[in-house]
């Protein structure tokens, strides 16, 4: 998995068809009814009731990056990696009809998917924008805030995104994303296509993440919170959402559901979603 165009295009891909009903993807394979995913990563119900239901059931996040966010009225918010639109949405309503929010995503079905669901919200502060998290489709120093919710663990070029993210925040802006860090993968884990787009293979770890933000230039870069996964939750995303196991790669065959629990197993305690916050001074 050393090339980055083959990593962002299968990535792409198995998202495109998890938006399509046909693929898996970060947490998209919970063995639960759509939209539990979201649920399970910290959004109110109030929250989910106010949107789209598209924009729900397809959400494949690990966290509410706009949680404890202090988004104001007429600020501007970047998503990276937007998928159908639900924290878009969400980031819409904090920052009002003079504020502005923009969304990023290199998957054509999930560009479409958000775009239909800011028409179906009449969100008419919102933009939805085709480019790549490594290379931001938007000015520097134009951003009061960057989110992002279980995304750039997928980027095979981290550094790239974090220099982008300092690059694109105003001075004084701020960053608060959700994401999945790990520790002590087994080298399996590593060279698995399916864990890549299931948001396990390419995440780093706590430390390699805030200190790649330092580099970038960005400051008080701190992690806010954090969930560690038990067995029973990794094997969830592991599963389809009839409950029967999902292809070890969503290119190729299902693994028996012993072997799923033997991967879950030795990946307890090592991968957990975290909310890391930074500044651009």
């Amino acid at each position: 998995m050393e090339d980055k165009d083959r990593i962002r295009s299968e990535v792409s891909r198995s998202y495109g068809a998890a938006v399509t009903g046909g693929g898996c993807c970060c947490g998209g394979g919970a063995a639960a009814p759509k939209g539990a995913v979201a649920r399970f990563a910290g959004y109110s119900p109030a929250e989910l009731a106010a949107l789209p239901s598209e924009a729900v059931t397809n959400s494949f996040g690990c966290g509410n990056p706009l949680a404890f966010a202090g988004v104001r009225e007429g600020q501007t918010v970047l998503d990276l990696g937007a998928g159908a639109g639900i924290d878009l949405l969400i980031a819409a309503g904090k920052v009002g009809p003079g504020g502005r929010v923009i969304g990023v995503d290199m998957t054509d079905e999930m560009i479409a998917a958000a775009r239909r669901n800011v028409e179906a919200a009449g969100a008419a502060n919102v933009e939805v924008r085709k480019g790549l998290i490594e290379a931001l489709p938007v000015e520097s120093g134009t951003v009061d805030w960057v989110i992002s919710n279980c995304v750039i663990n997928l980027s095979p070029e981290k550094d790239r995104v974090f220099s982008e993210i300092a690059r694109v925040l105003r001075p004084g802006g701020r960053m608060l994303v959700s994401d999945i860090v790990v520790r002590d993968l087994p080298e399996f884990v590593r060279q698995s296509a399916s864990a890549w787009s299931s948001c396990i293979a390419g995440a780093i770890s706590e430390e390699e993440y805030l200190d790649g933000l330092r580099r970038a230039g960005l400051v008080d870069v701190e992690v806010r919170e954090r969930l560690t996964y038990a067995a029973s939750q990794i094997d969830a995303f592991l599963e389809s959402e009839e409950g029967a196991p999902v292809a070890a790669s969503c290119c190729g065959g299902a693994p028996s559901r012993v072997m799923l629990a033997g991967v879950a197993a030795q990946l307890e305690g090592r991968v957990w979603s975290a909310k890391i916050a930074a500044r651009k001074p």
